[in-house]
């Protein structure tokens, strides 16, 4: 007497069609993940509360005029500081000074961020250029950028040109540091590998090395920006025409301290776009990484 052999398919209970949740198709990805909405939404939460706080803090300050060690009594109010945020942003010069800050950062910053990279590649990878250029970015970098200014005014014929490069020279080495850095922590097994597979130099560079160091290319992007809204701001002050920095001091001279907070809220929310802007371009490069993958 022969048996029929019975597959393990036909042993197992066949599921109830009510009860099977549809799959998405093959290749595709649903638009909406479940439960990114409400994170995202409790994560902006979060990120207000502190500056709630801070605010209802200020205002009790203010409005009770408490002196302790610190004096609050002559400190502008927040409804001061919205007044007069509400006429500034009904004035075109406002907005002149800010977009003027902005083009000196994307100059200075976009200009420090090309030739920081270029060179941290190039004294990581070759032992002649680091022998050469390694001791000239020793000995210019703790110098301060700010006290450029007077070498940058002689030497630059407009001083638009020399606040772009006061905030270059202040951006240029955090990047370029932390390049050199990742050439340093980079596995030296990924370009071994490259090579026995019969990868070239520049594919070696190009697809192994670059791509490894990113996550350590963009800390340093990310210390330059701020560095370099640090100085941008402290240049306008001193030499500057127009500029959110050049709008904060004039307010000081005109003992206008709501404008002078107005000026300082200006520069931290700008310098917090633009640090976010930088994050944000990192993590999708770096996308091959487990956590920004996730």
């Amino acid at each position: 007497m022969t048996t029929t052999p019975v597959s393990p398919q036909a042993l197992s209970p066949t599921p109830d069609p009510s009860t099977v949740s549809p799959r998405p198709a093959a290749g595709r990805r649903p638009l909406i993940r479940a439960g990114a909405w409400p994170r995202r939404l409790d994560a902006a939460a979060l990120s207000v509360l502190p500056l709630a706080a801070a605010v209802l803090l200020w205002y009790l300050l203010t409005a009770d005029n408490v002196i302790l060690w610190l004096r609050f009594d002559k400190v502008p109010g927040p409804l001061d500081v919205l007044h007069t945020l509400r006429g500034r942003l009904a004035s075109g010069g406002y907005y002149t000074d800010l977009l003027a800050s902005l083009r000196r950062i994307l100059l200075g910053f976009g200009l420090a961020a090309v030739s920081g990279v270029t060179v941290g590649i190039a004294v990581g990878r070759s032992r002649v250029v680091r022998i050469l250029v390694r001791p000239l970015i020793e000995v210019a970098r703790p110098i301060p950028a700010i006290a450029l200014v007077p070498l940058a005014i002689l030497m630059f014929p407009t001083g638009e040109q020399g606040i772009v490069f006061i905030t270059f020279f202040a951006a240029f080495f955090p990047v370029v540091v932390s390049t050199i850095h990742a050439m340093k922590t980079l596995p030296k097994v990924w370009e071994e590998a490259a090579r026995t597979m019969g990868a070239g130099r520049l594919s070696v560079l190009a697809h192994v090395v670059l791509p490894g160091a990113m996550p350590g290319i963009f800390s340093g992007l990310s210390v330059s920006v701020g560095v370099a809204w640090i100085c941008v701001i402290s240049a306008e002050m001193i030499s500057g025409q127009f500029g959110i920095g050049y709008y904060t001091w004039q307010s000081y001279g005109l003992l206008d301290y709501s404008g002078v907070v107005v000026g300082m809220l200006s520069i931290g929310i700008l310098g917090w776009g633009t640090a976010w802007l930088v994050e944000r371009i990192g993590a999708r490069i770096n996308r091959w990484l487990p956590r920004n993958a996730r």
